[in-house]
């Protein structure tokens, strides 16, 4: 180097730049020391004490949450660090973020704690200007200088010492990284710097960025790696800020309930705290029950903006105006992502299924190619995602959402769209699904069954909607009815739906006479026959005026009423009434048809009931052969129509043939269905009985605890069907001679049917029948002989002479006084149970037999002590047929009933004293 030279330890810039040791008067010199301007004629920078720039005090009701802020600490730890919290609006990032800016400056106080407002470019540009004042940096005045570089410049510059950046609201991706930057090409004019740029990489310094955006939070921080998602507080967490920011305690009444709607969320907390304090008298049961109120009081509530000195001055301290510019900027964005996030805020805020998301996104799709459509909606999954508006759960294709941010989006949709058109879309997407409730659809069902909750408050701007409506609620009760086997839960939703469809439709409407038959059949299996009966008439005549007497609606309804005739023990009219629905399908349909084929199971259920085995069995033959060859072995109607065969057999006294094809049927249920599912349980109480009618009593036994416990765990103890399982226990104690333990459940099961159904109900008469035989083995035979005689009259009145179980009681009352030796009353009923089983039965038939023996006994029995009778009887040439229970027992069992093709099908099961299933068939046109 030149003697006399100068050595310069950074760039030499200026007009006029003159090397040496001297400088000439009015000659400038721009020496830049460590990338910093050093002016001729003014001092250099003065060392800057370390400071902080965060514009918000610390906050005395902060609550700690570890977790996350020891995940800042260690990210922001090393050096050049960057992290981002990302999270919904309101979720407490900025707070947490002003927590560790404290902390950091509390133990460090040499660090620099440096807060940047980066919501828009303007406020980013703002806080720049005020770090480099803080900074008193040179140039910082000057027009034409660039003070974001003069910042960035200083604190690239190591010597300038440690400091910790916090970029608040770094939401928009537009602000940082301008659309036209990232599209811009060759051929383009100059774009201004990038405000990324300025953010600096330097080992003396890290960053730390809170966002709604994972986006534009991952392309700040280097990588979703980088990322803390803050989620809503937990319960305590909720608990704690909500008893700091209340100015009086005594106003934590109902705290807990008010905290989870509120989904926790710290701003919709303190903004209710707020409100509370306000209100002075207002406790949070108080605050609970106007947010409960209804639509516009919540959205009130929410909008309350009550001013807060932790929030950025600039934003909103309201719930639905902070989560509303997320809802705006997606708008603008990815109108596709909007429209999803619209239909989303409708269903139940868990569970939200993706394939029923995928379909409707599908269908709307402007795009005719698959493969573009399913891509769309995969990036509009990803835009709300990364505005943390939506998550996925661990479930994998299962999403959810905040309560709270469905009913902002829905009070947003109101502002600007047409929120009717919405409810219109969501009730037609749920409408397609739930207009089949078949099994192969119970699993879709299952998923959307919560959803359908959504629609009770939905507003029904016309006769359509009024109508998919009425299809939802009646698809969902099916699918209650048939696949959970909830019979109450359905109830409810079938008289929802007919209380809608009556209001809205009119009583005569279709739909209302269809929803009407529903209800009628789920009342039937709950064994509420006047209403069930009342209802079905009216059905029936609505429909068969409505569209005439051949229609399958029609036929539909008829079966349905020949259905109650039947639970109400009328087997003559509900048979003549199938024979007449089968008759047109056969002709209509077809001899296989699966409508017709169920028709033929429900002829075979009549037939049984009165005892025709023979024909009940080739009828049940046809049915399973026909679900077999239709639908494959182990459909839930294949099941059932194995189930009733078995029954036929069973009642045939086949009991080996009966007790192989429960077990297939109870196999596969306990397989698909689960162990304690309903119908399930009603197959472990059909194989109870076809062992107990074996003598196989331990193992009976062990069934019928088990059915015991599941039905008082379901339905409760006073339920039709637990009383059943009951009554088919004391059979089993009966059995084993355990009379006093029989004969408690036995006097259980009579006095809640007395209360539950009536004294006079045929339920309740057949359980005092069998009372009565208990009593008769105890040989307590006066109270045996009373009761026997009050079950008697009343199944005379209630079912008629003739009536099988009738008869049955007759021949016990028959046999009692034969024991009692009163021949001649005994006599006198024997005959007349005689003579009417052979008027009902025929003379071949097995009870006709069994009763003529038992005749012919107590005669003999007569004659050795000289006291024989003037009738004789007509030797039948048949060999004496044993029973295998006490003569006149009644066993008892739930009934279970299948689909019908062309309908929303539903299995429908009752609490009958049968051994068979019974089928019920629905329509919602």
């Amino acid at each position: 180097m030149p003697p006399g030279s100068s050595q310069f330890s950074g760039a030499i810039a200026g007009r006029n730049v003159i090397a040496g040791s001297h400088l000439e008067t009015g000659a400038t010199m721009n020496n830049y020391f460590g990338g910093y301007p050093i002016l001729q004629g003014t001092p250099p920078p003065r060392k800057c004490q370390p400071f902080s720039t965060v514009p918000f005090a610390p906050d005395r009701d902060f609550v700690d949450r570890p977790e996350i802020l020891a995940w800042i600490h260690d990210k922001c730890a090393g050096p050049g660090a960057r992290a981002a919290m990302v999270g919904l609006g309101g979720v407490g990032k900025s707070q947490l973020a002003i927590r560790y800016a404290h902390s950091i400056r509390d133990a460090s106080p040499q660090t620099f704690v440096l807060w940047v407002h980066a919501s828009t470019k303007a406020r980013f540009e703002e806080a720049y200007r005020g770090i480099a004042d803080k900074l008193e940096l040179p140039e910082r005045n000057d027009p034409e200088a660039d003070v974001l570089q003069l910042v960035s410049n200083w604190l690239c510059n190591e010597t300038n010492g440690r400091w910790i950046m916090i970029v608040d609201n770094a939401d928009d991706m537009e602000v940082f990284y301008p659309k036209q930057m990232r599209t811009m090409d060759e051929s383009s004019p100059p774009a201004p710097t990038p405000l990324a740029n300025y953010l600096p990489q330097s080992r003396n310094g890290s960053i730390l960025i809170t966002s709604r955006s994972k986006d534009a939070a991952a392309r700040l921080a280097g990588g979703h790696k980088y990322i803390k998602e803050v989620p809503a507080m937990d319960e305590s967490q909720a608990f704690g800020l909500f008893r700091n920011k209340l100015e009086c305690a005594s106003n934590e009444e109902g705290a807990a309930d008010l905290l989870r709607e509120l989904d926790y969320i710290p701003l919709a907390i303190t903004q209710a705290a707020a409100f509370i304090n306000r209100r002075g008298r207002m406790t949070a049961s108080g605050f609970l029950d106007d947010f409960r109120g209804n639509d516009k009081r919540r959205e009130s509530l929410l909008h309350w903006d009550s001013g807060d000195l932790r929030r950025d001055g600039s934003a909103s301290n309201s719930v639905v105006v902070t989560w509303q510019m997320s809802f705006e900027c997606i708008y603008e964005q990815r109108r596709s992502a909007a429209d999803l996030l619209s239909i989303m805020s409708f269903f139940n805020s868990q569970g939200i299924p993706e394939w029923i998301l995928r379909r409707y996104s599908k269908s709307v799709a402007k795009t005719g190619e698959e493969g573009e459509a399913e891509s769309a909606f995969d990036e509009d999954l990803d835009t709300l995602q990364a505005y943390s508006l939506i998550t996925v759960t661990a479930d994998s294709g299962v999403y959810e959402m905040h309560a709270l941010v469905q009913f902002c989006t829905r009070v947003w949709l109101s502002t600007f769209s047409n929120s009717k058109q919405w409810d219109k879309e969501f009730l037609g997407l749920m409408e397609t699904e739930f207009s089949s409730v078949d099994y192969e659809n119970w699993a879709k069902c299952q998923q959307l069954l919560p959803h359908v909750e959504s629609l009770y408050k939905i507003e029904l701007s016309d006769d359509d909607s009024v109508e998919k409506w009425v299809q939802v609620l009646n698809g969902a009760a099916s699918y209650i009815q048939t696949a959970l086997g909830k019979y109450d839960e359905a109830e409810k939703l079938y008289r929802r739906a007919l209380e809608g469809s009556a209001k809205e439709l009119g009583e005569q409407h279709l739909i209302t006479l269809s929803t009407m038959s529903n209800l009628a059949s789920i009342l039937l299996h709950q064994g509420k026959y006047d209403e069930a009966e009342k209802l079905n008439r009216c059905s029936l005549k609505g429909i068969e005026k409505e569209l005439g007497e051949q229609h399958p609606d029609t036929l539909i309804a008829m079966n349905n009423l020949a259905l109650v005739l039947q639970g109400q023990r009328k087997y003559d009219k509900a048979e003549m009434l199938i024979r007449r629905v089968l008759e047109v399908k056969e002709k209509e349909l077809g001899e296989q048809h699966h409508s017709t084929l169920t028709t033929v199971g429900n002829l075979a259920l009549v037939l049984y009931y009165q005892g025709k085995y023979d024909k009940a069995e080739k009828l049940n033959w046809r049915l399973l052969k026909g679900r077999e060859k239709e639908l494959g072995e182990q459909h839930p109607d294949t099941l059932i129509a194995m189930n009733n065969l078995a029954l036929v057999l069973q009642g045939q006294r086949k009991y080996d043939k009966a007790e192989m094809l429960i077990r297939r049927v109870l196999e596969v249920k306990e397989k698909e269905l689960g162990e304690q599912h309903h119908s399930t349980l009603t197959t472990v109480g059909n194989l109870a009985l076809v062992l107990y009618y074996q003598g196989k009593y331990d193992k009976a036994e062990k069934l019928n605890w088990r059915l015991l416990k599941g039905r008082e765990k379901e339905l409760g103890e006073q339920h039709p069907d637990t009383l059943i399982a009951m009554n088919n226990l004391a059979l089993v104690l009966q059995g084993q001679k355990k009379y006093d333990k029989a004969k408690t459940l036995i006097r259980r099961a009579l006095e809640r049917s007395e209360k539950e159904l009536g004294e006079q109900h045929p339920n309740t008469l057949a359980v005092m029948s069998n009372l009565t035989l208990m009593l008769q083995l105890q040989g307590k035979y006066d109270k045996a002989e009373k009761l026997n005689r009050r079950a008697l009259e009343g199944m005379k009145k209630e079912l008629g002479e003739q009536h099988p179980e009738t008869l049955m009681t007759m021949s016990s009352l028959a046999y009692l006084l034969h024991k009692r030796k009163r021949y001649k009353e005994a006599s006198e009923l024997y005959q007349r149970a005689c003579e009417n089983y052979k008027q009902k039965l025929g003379t071949q038939h097995p009870k006709t037999i069994a009763c003529l023996n038992r005749f012919s006994a107590m005669q003999q029995e007569a004659k050795q002590q000289g006291l024989g009778q003037s009738r004789t009887l007509i030797n039948n040439g048949k060999a004496a047929v044993r029973e295998t229970s006490t003569c006149g027992f009644t066993s008892l069992n739930s009934n279970e009933t299948t689909p019908e093709p062309e309908n929303n099908r539903q299995s429908k099961q009752g609490s009958h004293y049968t051994r068979l299933k019974r089928r019920i068939h629905r329509k919602v046109l």
